[in-house]
Parts: structure tokens; sequence; C-alpha cells
């Protein structure tokens, strides 16, 4: 009998173990899923001033820049906190596609091939592409390239804006890579869009930029969203509308292009 309660005794207790364990296992994932709740996690390339770069004290952790501060006011108008998952440009639409992200914003031209892929928000900002050479440079147009040594940052409308003219071209995962080589006298110019040609010209002397309006067109930067997020596409068009319309992105792009 004695031995009969004992295995009884026994297995009580493992029964309120094992049920202890559910109930703590259980509260940890409500807690992990109430958290997640409450984030939302932004895709970017930090390589991109003024756009998205990496600062000692940025407006999200160490993100700083105008795509980062649209980003955290996102955030706030939801009500969440906003996370960056910072990783090479041509990542972010797969991340995007695969849930790792639930938005990028990484200075992205809205084009038909992406939109193949993804959804884009109302545009929020327009640049265009221009070439950033030496200062003695003779290049004076698109057409000058032709016998020169080109570099463009890999996915960036400036690498297919070079390859539909059908020029010779090197590519670089980082902006700041591909001016090294023209300060350093490896290449002749760098494509690249408008604003972010103004910062690396305004941080490396000697750098001149050059705009050819025939050979480069305007383009649009989107917040790209997965096709099933129709709620938060929605959303993010309602804030970059009313951040657009009281001049809240005017005002972010004046104080980064500044900096």
């Amino acid at each position: 009998m004695k031995k009969m309660m004992k295995k009884f005794a026994l297995a009580v207790a493992c029964v309120t173990t094992v049920a202890m364990f559910a109930a703590c296992g259980g509260k940890e994932d409500e807690a992990k899923n109430n958290e997640q709740a409450n984030v939302i996690k932004f895709g970017t390339n930090a390589e991109f001033p003024p756009f998205e770069f990496v600062a000692a004290n940025g407006v999200i952790d160490q993100y700083d820049g105008i795509d980062m501060a649209i980003a955290k006011q996102i955030g706030d108008e939801l009500g969440k906190t906003a996370q960056i998952e910072n990783m090479e440009f041509d990542s972010l639409l797969l991340a995007l596609q695969n849930g790792q992200v639930d938005a990028v914003i990484a200075g992205m031209t809205i084009d038909p091939e992406r939109a193949e892929e993804v959804n884009f928000s109302v545009p929020y900002y327009t640049a265009k592409q221009v070439m950033i050479v030496k200062e003695d440079s003779t290049i004076a147009k698109a057409t000058d390239m032709a016998d020169k040594k080109i570099v463009v940052i890999q996915g960036y409308t400036g690498e297919s804006c070079v390859k539909d003219m059908g020029y010779a071209y090197e590519a670089f995962k980082k902006g700041s890579e591909a001016i090294m080589e023209l300060v350093n006298g490896k290449c002749d110019v760098v494509v690249i869009d408008s604003a972010t040609a103004q910062k690396y010209v305004g941080d490396n002397e000697g750098l001149k930029i050059v705009e050819d309006a025939e050979a480069f067109s305007s383009e649009e930067y989107g917040i790209a969203v997965n096709k099933k997020n129709t709620e938060l596409l929605e959303q993010i068009n309602e804030i970059l509308t009313k951040m657009k319309n009281d001049g809240t992105i005017n005002e972010l792009s004046a104080k980064y292009s500044e900096q």
C-alpha cells in the first residue's frame, strides 16, 4: 500500500511539474507575442546618407537619417516601437516577403519590377541620378562616361541606369566604398542618387556633382510592404500623407541634408 501511495504521489508531482512548466511557457509565449505586437520592424540598408546611416545617437537606436525619422514617426503614430533590421540592399525585399520585417524603408525607388513583388506606399521623396566626379574631371554629361571607369552601388537605381546605357561598371555594396574608389583615383565616376551625392560631396573635398537631365529622369521613393498586409499599407499611406502635407518630410530633408 505504501509503495502504491508513493507511486501515486510521484505521479501527481510529475503532472503538477509539467503543468507548471506549461503554464510558465504559455505566459512566456503570451508575453513574447504581446511584445511583438507592439513593435513595427523596418528593413533598411544603412549606407545611404542622408536617408539612413549609422550614428552615435540615432533616432532609432544607432540608426539615423530622413528615413529613420520617418520610420520612428510611423511607429509613434501606430502606438508601436519602431525597430530596424540593417541588411544588404539586395536582401531587403526577400526579407519583407519572408516576414522578417514588416516594411522596408531604404530610399527605395518605386519601379514596376519591384511592384510585382511588393506593394509601395505613396511616394514621399523625389530624386534623380547624378554623377560624382573629381573637380578636374572632363565628364560633363552621361555619354562622357563611355570610356571611363564607372562605379555604382549594387542594387541601386544607378546600377540599372548605367546597365541600360550599355556601359561597363563595377558595383560596390556600400556607397562609402564607392566614394573611396573615386577619392583614391581608382575610378572616374560614381553614379548615385542626388541627395546622397550631395552628402558625399559635402563630406569629401575635391569632388563635384554633374547632372544630366536628358540621361537621368526623376524617380520617387516609397516604403515597401508585403502584398498581403494591406492594412499596414493603408496606415503608412495615411501617416505619410499627413507628414507631407504638414511639411514634416520637407523639414527632415532640410535638416539632414545640412548635416
